[in-house]
């Protein structure tokens, strides 16, 4: 038995995924793994970047000596959390985030897997674009990096991408996410051919002409601001639109970063004919309201915008009963720039990676969620959704696993983001739990003091 290093200081190692045949052992761990409904003190074994073995009475008659050991100390051992949603600005505006900046920051909150969207500059709509994202990951990403392509060429919303070619290339989906597909048309003829590529068709639902100006949620705090809203019903026609389309076409649709109870009901109405509809939600907007925003604070400027506290409950409630499958980052970088300025000007967007996590864990702590529910919503969940094998505890799975302390209380303080920007509302609001150590293929690529 090798013990490995004890936590001192934060430390981050960029993963060599070279030796498969180097076996680690877990010891003294509360094993979780949602999808099976593991919860117990046992051990875990990796060989390489794979879950050799898992369970409560591995290594009871110790560890052999040719084995490294990491004692997790009776914290949570859960699969790798995965993100669906963020935004790394590779290429085209790597002075907001970079691949490199940005798996930092998804190592740091837990994250091992990160789906990024494709609005960068150029738009990832061609195959050579993403495989130069691929490339680009391979050399300076931390963390496994995926990606939708766009739905249209160029986000334009007029002609569709060569789905076929960019499916076989390794997108996980398709989007226009930082525009909403207006053209009915354009999005039935999306299902049609992504359907038989078993790729979901993500929306980010906002009806452009009702919400055109808008840079809040529209109510009482907006009119009290003096600024233009954007009403519920800009979300939720589009989602109402799309589902009776999908009923038409078949296919998988998901609903990108929800924020309304009526988009809820929508969603919960076409599940319940059957139709393949998932969705997911940031922590911000399960965890904050549209008074975030009162003394024109831009940093609580998201789109689509933080709504009512009825909102906030609705979404609550949806997690709980599963109408909402996922917990996003919904990670977007931005410099001081494009968001020190007047509340009208200000760019959409919060940065999310390394607080996914503690806010999400709040749910827990205020006995909202069971934690085998909440981590499921970002492990096997997530993972489904996108058609990707990670998010298991177990054995043959991928060696992607996070350490979580469930229990220590720290305040976020954005100027230790390891992310290039530091546009978050929660700068300074105390939190309950965060990520000891990141694996990776069967690396520690990420440390807590």
């Amino acid at each position: 038995m090798r013990l490995v290093d004890t936590m001192h200081s934060p430390s981050f190692t960029f993963p060599t995924r070279s030796n498969h045949h180097q076996k680690t052992a877990y010891i003294n761990a509360r094993l979780i793994d949602p999808e099976s409904g593991l919860d117990c003190q046992g051990a875990l074994l990796t060989q390489g970047a794979i879950i050799a073995d898992v369970g409560a009475r591995l290594f009871n008659d110790g560890v052999p000596e040719n084995i490294d050991v990491i004692d997790c100390g009776g914290h949570v051992l859960s699969p790798g959390l995965i993100d669906l949603h963020a935004h790394f600005r590779e290429p085209g505006q790597g002075h907001k985030e970079t691949l490199a900046t940005g798996s930092k920051s998804a190592a740091a909150g837990g994250v091992t897997t990160v789906v990024c969207q494709p609005s960068t500059k150029p738009v990832i709509d061609e195959v050579p674009i993403l495989e130069y994202l691929k490339a680009r990951a391979r050399e300076t990403a931390y963390v496994n990096i995926l990606t939708y392509a766009a739905l249209s060429k160029g986000i334009k919303g007029e002609e569709l991408t060569d789905m076929g070619k960019l499916a076989d290339a390794g997108a996980v989906g398709f989007t226009d996410n930082g525009s909403s597909v207006m053209n009915a048309l354009l999005m039935r003829r999306a299902f049609t051919y992504a359907r038989p590529l078993n790729l979901p068709i993500a929306q980010h639902a906002e009806d452009m002409n009702l919400s055109q100006g808008g840079s809040m949620n529209e109510g009482d705090v907006s009119f009290h601001l003096g600024i233009t809203g954007i009403p519920n019903i800009a979300e939720s026609a589009i989602v109402e639109r799309d589902i009776a389309i999908l009923a038409l076409t078949g296919g998988h649709y998901h609903v990108l970063h929800v924020s309304t109870k009526e988009t809820l009901d929508a969603i919960r109405r076409g599940k319940a004919k059957g139709l393949n509809i998932t969705c997911e939600v940031a922590p911000h907007h399960f965890t904050l309201t549209d008074e975030a925003l009162l003394g024109y604070k831009t940093y609580a400027k998201t789109n689509p915008p933080l709504r009512t506290e009825a909102d906030r409950k609705a979404l609550i409630a949806a997690l709980g009963d599963g109408t909402i499958d996922a917990i996003v980052s919904d990670h977007t970088p931005h410099d001081e720039e494009s968001k020190r300025v007047p509340l009208a000007s200000a760019a959409f967007g919060i940065v999310g990676l390394e607080t996914m996590l503690p806010l999400a864990l709040e749910l827990y702590h205020q006995r909202q969620l069971s934690l085998l529910a909440l981590l499921a919503k970002m492990t096997c969940k997530a993972a489904d959704i996108i058609g990707q094998p990670c998010g298991r505890l177990q054995k043959n799975a991928p060696a992607d696993l996070t350490l979580i302390d469930l229990d220590s209380e720290w305040i976020i303080d954005v100027h230790a983001f390891n992310s290039k920007s530091h546009n978050s509302p929660f700068d300074g609001r105390k939190v309950k739990g965060h990520a000891l150590r990141t694996i990776v293929g069967g690396e520690t690529v990420y440390k807590r003091g």
